[in-house]
């Protein structure tokens, strides 16, 4: 008599479905697409200069990292990016201050508005290194040169983006400020900064990329100080000295530093407020 029992279908291995989720995680990860990204151009420069072969001209990546940790632990890379950071930090701040400032004044005031408007247009394409030698002319060579240069920087894009965005505020959330009776400083506070904050933190990465750039162009002609440079100085320094090495280190720490504040402190303002909101896609 014949068995016609049906034989069971063999199972898949179980190790496939939580490596196939595995996979799909690490696609949707964003953590995990940036460091692929990092890791790719980091091999494509260590390929580039193994072929160059000239570690004057271009030294490897492996190179670069082992002089980043020297310049930490036995030069001075650490105190110039403190130094740096610190101007920085002020001239940003004074800057992000005068624009809400003025800002405020051209929504109030359409005498204001237009002396804003025709100010940035004159001095928003002006670039700030421009006018270091007037600020080495009236200041002197020191920190508030720089501090100068950097207010110039800053201003006026986040001005105008903030001004943009009052303007771009929907005429019911005004109406809502009016029927609260919010006038002066509460309606901007209470209103229009919270419905123009896209445009508001547009203006800030945008101010705070060319605040970076100014100092660090403005360092490599003088220090934070007569007496201590900042990261741009250091730069110029190993530059003179022909450690090229050590110049993409100081290279480096500008790019980290850069990276840590777009991804951690504006993101993290962004996910807390705008795409919490609705205000803004993730």
């Amino acid at each position: 008599m014949t068995d016609h029992t049906a034989e069971a279908p063999v199972a898949a291995p179980a190790t496939r479905a939580p490596r196939r989720a595995g996979w799909a995680a690490l696609r949707r990860s964003v953590v995990a697409r940036r460091v692929v990204v990092l890791a790719t151009l980091a091999l494509l420069w260590q390929l580039a200069a193994t072929f160059t072969a000239s570690p004057l001209l271009l030294p490897s990546f492996t190179q670069t990292i082992a002089a980043l940790w020297d310049g930490l632990l036995h030069e001075n890379l650490a105190a110039a990016t403190a130094a740096s950071l610190g101007v920085l930090i002020k001239g940003y701040l004074l800057a992000l201050f005068l624009g809400l400032v003025f800002v405020s004044l051209a929504t109030a005031n359409a005498l204001c508005r237009e002396a804003l408007i025709t100010l940035t247009a004159m001095f928003n394409p002006l670039p700030a290194i421009a006018l270091l030698p007037l600020a080495m002319l009236w200041f002197g060579l020191g920190e508030t040169s720089l501090i100068f240069v950097l207010v110039h920087s800053v201003l006026w894009p986040f001005a105008l983006a903030t001004f943009t965005g009052f303007q771009s505020v929907p005429e019911t959330h005004r109406l809502v400020g009016r029927n609260y009776g919010l006038t002066g400083a509460r309606y901007v506070g209470y209103i229009l900064i919270p419905s123009a904050l896209p445009s508001i933190l547009s203006g800030l990465k945008i101010g705070w990329a060319f605040a970076w750039r100014t100092l660090i162009a403005a360092e490599l002609v003088f220090g934070v100080s007569a007496s201590q440079g900042g990261l741009g100085w250091f730069i110029f320094r190993n530059r003179n000295e022909l450690f090229t090495d050590k110049v993409f280190a100081g290279l480096i720490m500008v790019i980290l530093i850069g990276l840590v504040v777009e991804f951690g402190l504006f993101r993290a303002i962004e996910a807390a407020t705008v795409r919490r909101w609705g205000m803004q896609r993730g």
